[in-house]
């Protein structure tokens, strides 16, 4: 598909810090050609006719600060040229990879090979921090900043802090970012969600409240002792995480996993596939607190975390299986759904927890809309549609929620689609 349209009086968002306009666009070719009067006189001379801008909205591609890609290269339920089709046709024009891999990316050889995809969909690959991710011994970190990782991470829970002392004062990181999720896995002890009657009533184990709060102090501590560290916070997921850190005084920034927000262990019936995510799913008094807490500030951006999973694995009971979602095509539509419609926030606002705000966490230049650029976007918010319809090209992985239902909104096209993949 050549995407090329005229736009009288559609919604655009320019960049961070403008604020929603109505105004005439032209696009040729997928690439933004002219805004206002030069874009009239620019179609007239190309006898491109106006299309019905509706309610639809041009903007800045969306950034994930975070997900999973174990096998780049040979994965049958994910790989990077999947991935990088499934972001682009659903807005994305950056991609956080974090280390867990069957190569795990302590090895700068794993960089290297990410590096070396030349795509117009940036991917952002997070060096290990500990040697495959076991948490008992750092890797090069030097060397891994050096050759093209955008920061450190580790999994989805955190390193013993002993090593993350060691790590802050050797301080080979620099002003690069290190990403850690405040998580227990003992104290997690095989928990499914966080503890209300809602989780009693469909029967799965409890994931207590401390499995996050001693870690995030832990955390919070340290950032005070090492200042000069860019700590960054993965996936907070309850009320009062986001209480401590709202009376923190130094705030390290913080995503919050955007399935967290938009449902809770009230709202999911027992066999629905949401069940199985990390962090665990928590209570509607956890879901209002993360939304707030990104409104206010206290929280900096919204991550995919996809996690990809194939048929076989989703077919294992949900507290025995890997745990995990993977639908980047359900992102903007159902945070648009609970945030703009629902909860009242500006369109402005979303975009700075969904574009602006990730890559300010990556320390990367923020999106924005610029002639001569096919970074863009174009979402319909009207849109109906259900994800069974969508093609097999969406569907490699199978841990896809919300299956058989109707969505409302969409990304109708995005002009990194047919230019994913850059040619010499």
């Amino acid at each position: 598909m050549t995407s090329s349209y005229l736009f009288e009086n559609i919604q655009i968002l320019e960049k961070a810090g403008s604020s929603l306009k109505r105004e005439t666009v032209l696009i040729k070719d997928g690439v933004i050609k002219g805004f206002g009067s030069q874009a009239l006189q620019y179609a007239e001379h190309l006898k491109i006719n106006p299309q019905k801008a509706k309610n639809m909205l041009l903007a800045p591609c969306l950034v994930d600060p975070h997900s999973f890609l174990e096998s780049p290269f040979n994965g049958k339920e994910e790989n990077i040229y999947t991935l990088i089709e499934k972001a682009t046709l659903s807005g994305y024009g950056q991609l956080g990879i974090l280390p867990r891999g069957e190569l795990w990316r302590d090895q700068i050889e794993s960089i290297i090979a990410l590096k070396t995809i030349k795509s117009e969909v940036l991917i952002h690959p997070w060096g290990g921090f500990s040697v495959n991710g076991k948490g008992n011994a750092l890797s090069r970190h030097s060397e891994l900043l050096q050759k093209g990782a955008i920061g450190l991470s580790d999994d989805d829970f955190m390193p013993p802090i002993e090593l993350l002392k060691q790590g802050f004062l050797l301080g080979e990181m620099k002003n690069y970012p290190v990403l850690f999720a405040p998580r227990d896995k003992s104290l997690q002890s095989g928990g499914m969600s966080r503890q209300s009657v809602d989780t009693l009533r469909a029967g799965w184990p409890l994931d207590p409240i401390e499995s996050e709060i001693i870690p995030l102090i832990q955390l919070l501590e340290l950032n005070k002792q090492y200042p000069g560290v860019a700590l960054r916070l993965m996936n907070i997921s309850t009320a009062e995480s986001v209480s401590i850190l709202k009376n923190t005084s130094l705030k390290p920034m913080a995503t919050v996993f955007w399935w967290h927000l938009v449902n809770d262990n009230s709202s999911l019936s027992p066999s629905d596939i949401g069940w199985s995510v990390t962090p665990s799913l928590g209570s509607p008094k956890d879901r209002a607190s993360l939304i707030k807490g990104l409104k206010d500030n206290v929280l900096t951006a919204i991550s995919v975390h996809s996690t990809p999973i194939d048929a076989s694995e989703t077919k294992i009971p949900a507290n025995k299986r890997k745990k995990g979602i993977s639908s980047y095509n359900l992102v903007l539509p159902l945070l648009w759904d609970q945030l703009v419609r629902k909860s009242g926030w500006e369109v402005e606002t979303l975009w700075q927890k969904i574009s602006f705000g990730p890559s300010k966490l990556l320390n990367h230049v923020e999106e924005k809309l610029t002639l001569n650029s096919n970074r863009w976007l174009l979402f319909d918010p009207d849109k109906e549609w259900y994800q069974s319809s969508e093609g097999n090209h969406l569907n490699t992985a199978t841990n896809h929620p919300v299956k058989d239902k109707k969505i409302y909104g969409k990304v109708i096209d995005c002009g990194l689609i047919n230019r994913a993949f850059q040619t010499d």
